[in-house]
């Protein structure tokens, strides 16, 4: 099976700066915030705030996870922004690359979540204590050389990990997840890509400090 072809993916200058909100690109591979250790303390929060001063982190994206990430610049535009998320006023879509092809075209995946604690950081399908998890799946092309599908991806709930998780668990595990893939199709998923084909590619929000909505789109380097 050939590897998907990539393409760069370099940290860009923000696509959006004013003195309310940041609004970047974040490349697979890098930490969103900082982690234990001495060595996982080079993060993009750390780099922007190197740059621009201060900057406070809104949500997060696993750092195998390439997309768009928003920073406010002040304390105010982080409690607006926080209760922006919290409330579920951000139009939040992924694009995917994942093993096989879906039968439907369109479908929603409900499936509960919960820490596999014994197994940190993964997570796990759980009905009996899990959180309540959703995500629609919209099939976009099939390639047939690969046997792999790009999907969108829209999720309704933001639980940690929750769309690598639930692709897996219908059986088509995101192409690259070398963290969950292999448990599906062993020297498939995980193999098949350098990185993790998961990518933020909107994201949709009312300005912390005017109201205005600002929606935002970008293309993955899959």
């Amino acid at each position: 099976m050939p590897l998907l072809k990539m393409r760069t993916n370099p940290l860009h200058q923000p696509l959006h700066i004013d003195e309310h909100i940041i609004l970047v690109i974040k490349p697979a591979g890098l930490l969103a915030v900082p982690g234990r250790g001495a060595d996982k303390q080079d993060c993009l929060s750390a780099r922007l705030a190197a740059e621009f001063g201060e900057v406070h982190v809104v949500h997060r994206l696993d750092q195998a996870t390439s997309g768009l990430m928003v920073f406010a610049r002040n304390r105010v535009a982080l409690r607006n922004l926080h209760a922006q998320f919290r409330e579920g006023r951000v139009d939040k879509a992924y694009e995917a690359v994942v093993l096989g092809k879906p039968q439907q075209t369109s479908f929603t995946i409900d499936l509960p979540l919960l820490a596999d604690w014994p197994h940190r950081p993964k997570q796990k399908v759980d009905h009996a204590d899990g959180k309540p998890s959703t995500t629609r799946v919209a099939v976009l092309s099939f390639d047939a050389a690969t046997h792999t599908s790009r999907v969108r991806l829209l999720p309704v709930t933001g639980r940690t990990h929750q769309l690598r998780v639930h692709l897996l668990a219908v059986g088509h595990p995101i192409v690259g997840d070398a963290l969950y893939g292999s448990q599906a199709a062993p020297d498939k998923a995980s193999h098949l890509a350098p990185r993790l084909m998961l990518h933020a590619s909107r994201l949709a929000f009312a300005h912390p400090a005017t109201g205005e909505r600002l929606a935002f789109e970008s293309t993955p380097a899959f």
